[in-house]
């Protein structure tokens, strides 16, 4: 039975209590969020620590917390410390709660989105991470909340308020500056291809707003003299993080590869394209010339062989490299001939993919992107924004929008 054979109502009933179940199941799974810490939850409280003596940090707290992350979670569960005195819980019922704010914006079935916000929740759920971090004292569902707030405020024309909420995600993990400079990249290019038909020019803010909040990361590496606090840099970085110029392209594959297994095919899977071979007629060209350049690419800079995450696990049980390569060279075409078209998704992969090249291969890292495709998928992105775009067409729409050079987006 098809989510579009129920009812409004049912959809609304059918979302409540399927969330209900999932979310007792997490809290009852983590002892209802006072379970030991796991993982990097023993660093991160340590982190929080340092900021649970004052409600204002000091400018030593800032540059001596000794984690690579930038401090705005750091500061927001000493803040909780300070005030309830509770340990990890309050941390880890915040990151619940902005769990659940995600779920409702993205998945709520309204009567615009109807059954297709659900399916993009189901989408949002295949990427592991997410359900997996909601209540444990992580700093991804902070950025992730942050990030949608610069999304939603953005489709709505509050640039401004778009650039509050992505400075405050690139305080809360350094790699949200991707998402700000694919914005500004975008509407910037819009703004010159504008300028060059002789056109009316719109507000300028739409690009000036997001490339002042991607500035914004400036003030973190002239604070700690480099991307992190240099004893968390000592003590905790990569190699390719202890060097201000050193780079991992190879990085680029395996990032790419996480897209095409956490968005690319769940896309695909919730949301079939119509006349699929007909796509692959029109566009064998262009596909394979992707494909022989992305094959040359990977030739060159290798993806990296890495021990974090579900990919790498994977990645171990395949018997020779030559299969490993395989696997993340098909995954990563995936997401190359998906975000083809240079619309705002094809930018932000970009950005998220160049980004990934000073830092190492986990495909955790892919969550904020996950979240913020999720939601242009559940609102129609690209159908709401520019639809006289002759590259905005949803591939996965059976009837794209008619273009409108009027059209701005809302």
């Amino acid at each position: 039975m098809k989510l579009q054979s129920f009812s409004h109502s049912q959809q609304k009933i059918l979302f409540l209590c399927g969330i209900t179940a999932i979310y007792l199941a997490i809290v009852a799974w983590l002892d209802f969020l006072q379970g030991p810490p796991w993982w990097d939850e023993v660093n991160f409280w340590k982190s929080s620590l340092t900021f649970s003596d004052s409600l204002l940090p000091s400018l030593s707290d800032l540059r001596e917390y000794h984690s690579l992350n930038t401090p705005l979670p750091f500061m927001i569960f000493g803040f909780l410390e300070y005030l309830f005195n509770q340990g990890m819980v309050a941390g880890r019922l915040l990151n619940l709660i902005l769990s659940l704010g995600i779920v409702v914006v993205i998945g709520w079935p309204s009567k615009q989105k109807g059954s297709r916000a659900i399916l993009c929740l189901i989408g949002l759920f295949l990427c592991p991470y997410f359900l997996f971090l909601s209540g444990r004292l992580y700093t991804e569902m902070i950025a992730c909340t942050w990030v949608l707030l610069g999304f939603v405020t953005y489709v709505h024309d509050r640039h401004w308020l778009s650039c509050l909420a992505f400075v405050l995600a690139i305080s809360s993990r350094q790699y949200m500056l991707a998402f700000p400079m694919a914005i500004a990249t975008y509407e910037f290019l819009a703004t010159a291809n504008q300028y060059r038909q002789g056109q009316t020019v719109g507000q300028h803010q739409r690009w000036l707003a997001p490339a002042l909040a991607s500035l914004s990361i400036l003030g973190w590496v002239a604070l700690f003299g480099g991307l992190a606090p240099a004893s968390a840099i000592v003590a905790h970085a990569p190699e390719v993080q202890q060097s201000k110029w050193a780079l991992t392209p190879g990085g680029t594959i395996n990032f790419l590869a996480f897209v095409g297994v956490y968005i690319v095919i769940p896309e695909w899977l919730l949301f079939r394209p119509p006349n699929p071979l007909q796509s692959l007629r029109k566009n064998q060209k262009p596909w394979l010339l992707i494909a022989a350049g992305l094959l040359v690419f990977c030739l060159i800079f290798p993806p990296l062989d890495t021990p974090y995450g579900n990919m790498g696990k994977v990645a171990d049980l395949l018997p020779f490299y030559g299969m490993v390569m395989a696997m993340y060279y098909g995954l990563a075409l995936l997401t190359c001939l998906r975000f083809a078209k240079p619309d705002l998704l094809f930018w932000i992969v970009v950005f998220n993919a160049l980004i990934m090249m000073k830092a190492i291969p986990w495909d955790r890292y892919v969550l904020p992107l996950a979240v913020a495709f999720w939601y242009l998928k559940s609102i129609r992105y690209p159908e709401t924004l520019y639809a006289a775009d002759p590259y905005a067409a949803d591939p996965y729409a059976a009837d794209p929008p008619q273009a409108n050079p009027e059209t701005r987006p809302a």
